[in-house]
């Protein structure tokens, strides 16, 4: 998974440039994102109390619009009053997880290069 494999999900310019460029904090939020959706997309059931999974997508919504899920955090805000609309809910927050993991994979793989540069 690289670079190549991002869907669009996440505007990583907006995240990187709200972060100051600052790899450690970008990854840091991202780590954080990542925690937090396990949690939500368990609360993701409109079987269970409309109140806990409305709560979820609100507090999703935020999360989304912070890192620059854009596209999530509108099917958030669509999904909080309309509950058939948390399948697409699921699959956004799907799209966005997978490109988090493209970013941070690609993130990697330049500090391993640059590590073997300097070492040289």
């Amino acid at each position: 998974m690289a670079r190549r494999d991002l869907t669009g999900a996440v505007d990583f310019a907006y995240l990187e440039s709200y972060a100051a460029h600052d790899q450690a904090i970008i990854e840091e939020v991202l780590g954080l994102f990542r925690e937090q959706a396990s949690l939500w997309s368990r609360l993701l059931d409109q079987s269970g109390d409309a109140q806990t999974w409305r709560d979820a997508v609100h507090t999703l919504k935020g999360s989304a619009r912070g890192i620059g899920a854009q596209g999530l955090a509108a099917a958030c805000a669509t999904a909080e009053s309309h509950a058939e609309q948390l399948p697409a809910v699921r699959d956004a927050l799907d799209m966005v997880l997978a490109d988090i993991a493209a970013y941070l994979h690609e993130q990697a793989l330049r500090s391993l290069k640059s590590g073997a540069i300097r070492s040289t």
